[in-house]
């Protein structure tokens, strides 16, 4: 017997091996990646060097801001943006440090080092690779876009508080909380203020937005860095370098497993796969807009992020994600092929061998600067608007993600939008349930006026039920129903339900057993075959079923509801007026073509 189940839990266990690779075989490359490199490789070189240019200056900013120094952010971008753009899902992607995985980076680098930061990037690797194998790529359309809006905006506060300390030239401080940290290195400015530090980022972030609207295609961060770099140098300003770049960069120390620290890194590196995740895939989609003929593979990107994610920290690396600015620049620089990300890597990569150097006098002002601008430019204030002014709810999630992303973290930030936009969806949703007494149907052009004033005087009501019966909306609407009064029968009219669960179907069972125990005859008509099967799942409304009580017609309703109450009391005279009709709902005449029912 225990063989047996040894030998049932091995084939399964192959089987699920079998399974996953054949996904995981799924998101390899192939050839047919390469084949638009073939046609036009030049336009791809020169889109590669250019977004190569841009790239160094987020880099070095990014590493710097991430803790790890600037090496760290140069390692990645070569790297995860070689290895991202071989195994990614989107021709034009650029992958590298940015500024939201900073924010999510600094409070782990304050609380477990260089070495804790290591392992949330291969941890959130390996995430990334299974949500690959899952297919989930798919789910990131779902996510609203005040969702979107609000934790951009958010992230832009929070890298421009990080740039605080560099740009006020205030050193050594140190915190868990960028605000706490902005706020710390502002009282030390104002204790010994220096004005060579403030005045270059203000001078840095000026020069590239000014110079993006006169000419968008120059790099004025890279001018902006290098003008920096001359002026502290010829002028001996006492402003802080990124100083020599160390010969080698921290790696993983597996003995970090032993200490137990790696279990506590578990919600940090979910946090880091699930932005990883979430901003590459809005970044292929955003040039995909911005292309024409382009497609990408959201499952393929995130196995491709997976892998730089694996790879990047192994070399001392930060964890990375696709970058929409360096992507859009890559766009609109002319790049066709995966040739233009692999060509700025390398690019990258020539510069930190020729140029260590020169980039170790770079003042960390002019990188603040940088970034400073680069906050500017990430915040749409027309589409915050548009938004704010869409819908209250729009604005209330928009503002709600906004403020959690500033004052706790970016994931929290997305959870709680997510959850709000929800909750806030299934309130509109419920208040488009009605419970209406309507009048008869007129699809043959009759005026049934009369009719409907007789039905009122026999106390025979009605009622149509539109849209929505679950959970939301259920309560209210029995509160509506069983309000009702001067009624010997109702009629449900079930035509117009959209949809029904579990919920619904019990409070519509609980408003049948009140009006019922008032003396009330309920009625049900035009009730869909799908939620007819979840009312007798539930066990609702089994007598009406039983009891013949159940009409697939609105007229057969009424002409029930009639011979009810004349059997039962009704006054002879209103009974006659009424038997015409009710041959006529019963049988056809004949030699006249049959109308099809009101349902």
């Amino acid at each position: 017997m225990q063989g047996a189940s040894r030998g049932l839990r091995q084939r399964l266990a192959r089987r699920l091996a079998a399974g996953l690779g054949g996904r995981l075989g799924g998101l390899l490359p192939g050839r047919s990646d390469w084949s638009a490199a073939r046609r036009e490789p030049g336009r791809d070189l020169v889109a590669g060097l250019i977004v190569a240019v841009v790239a160094l200056p987020l880099a070095l900013a990014f590493g710097v801001s991430s803790g790890l120094g600037a090496q760290a952010g140069l390692v990645t971008a070569i790297v995860a943006g070689a290895l991202a753009a071989v195994f990614g899902g989107s021709n034009l992607q650029v992958s590298g440090p940015t500024g939201a995985m900073t924010v999510v980076l600094v409070p782990i680098v304050a609380r477990y080092g260089a070495q804790g930061v290591l392992m949330v990037g291969l941890m959130a690797g390996l995430v990334l690779v299974g949500l690959a194998a899952l297919r989930a790529g798919r789910f990131a359309a779902l996510l609203p876009t005040p969702v979107i809006e609000g934790f951009t905006a958010g992230i832009a506060v929070v890298i421009a508080l990080q740039q605080i300390p560099a740009a006020l030239g205030a050193a050594g401080v140190h915190g868990e909380k960028v605000w706490q940290v902005a706020g710390q290195a502002l009282a030390r400015f104002l204790a010994h203020p220096s004005a060579a530090a403030p005045v270059m980022a203000i001078a840095v972030a000026a020069l590239m937005l000014a110079g993006s609207r006169i000419r968008p295609g120059i790099p004025f961060s890279l001018a902006g860095i290098v003008l920096a770099t001359i002026v502290a140098q010829a002028a001996s300003l006492k402003v802080a370098t990124i100083g020599a770049l160390p010969a080698g960069l921290p790696t993983p120390s597996w003995s970090f497993w032993d200490t137990g620290a790696a279990a506590a890194l578990v919600p940090s590196a979910l946090a880091v796969a699930a932005l990883a995740a979430l901003e590459s895939l809005l970044c292929a989609s955003v040039a995909d807009a911005m292309s024409v003929g382009q497609k990408h593979d959201p499952d393929r990107e995130l196995f491709g992020q997976g892998i730089a994610n694996l790879a990047a920290p192994l070399l001392g690396g930060v964890p990375a994600t696709a970058a929409i600015a360096r992507t859009a620049v890559n766009v609109r620089a002319g790049a066709r092929s995966r040739l233009a990300a692999l060509t700025h890597a390398a690019v990258l990569a020539v510069i930190v061998l020729a140029a260590a150097g020169l980039v170790a006098r770079i003042p960390l002002a002019a990188l603040a600067g940088v970034l400073l601008a680069t906050t500017i430019r990430m915040v749409e204030v027309s589409s915050l608007r548009a938004l704010a002014r869409a819908t209250r709810s729009d604005a209330l999630v928009l503002i709600g993600t906004f403020a959690v992303t500033v004052i706790f973290d970016l994931i929290t930030a997305v959870a709680v939008g997510v959850g709000l936009a929800i909750v806030l969806a299934l309130r509109a949703v419920a208040r488009s349930a009605q419970l209406n007494r309507t009048p008869l149907d007129s699809t043959d052009g009759t005026d049934h006026t009369a009719e409907e004033r007789q039905l009122l005087d026999e106390h025979i009501v009605a009622y149509r039920l539109d849209g929505p019966l679950f959970f939301a909306a259920a309560h209210r609407f029995l509160l509506e129903l069983t309000e009702v009064s001067d009624v010997r029968v109702v009629i449900l009219r079930m035509s117009r339900v959209t949809t029904m669960d579990a919920t619904g179907a019990q409070v519509l069972g609980d408003a049948i057993t009140r009006l019922e125990h008032r003396g009330i005859l309920v009625l049900v008509s035009g009730i869909k075959h799908r939620h007819d099967q979840v009312l007798a799942a539930l066990g609702v409304a089994d007598h009406l079923r039983r009891d013949g009580l159940i009409f697939p017609t609105t007229p057969a309703a009424i002409a029930h509801a009639r011979s009810h109450l004349h059997q039962h009391g009704l006054p002879h005279s209103v009974c006659e007026a009424t038997t015409a009709q009710e041959t006529t709902t019963r049988q056809p005449q004949k030699n006249s073509p049959t109308k099809a029912p009101t349902p």
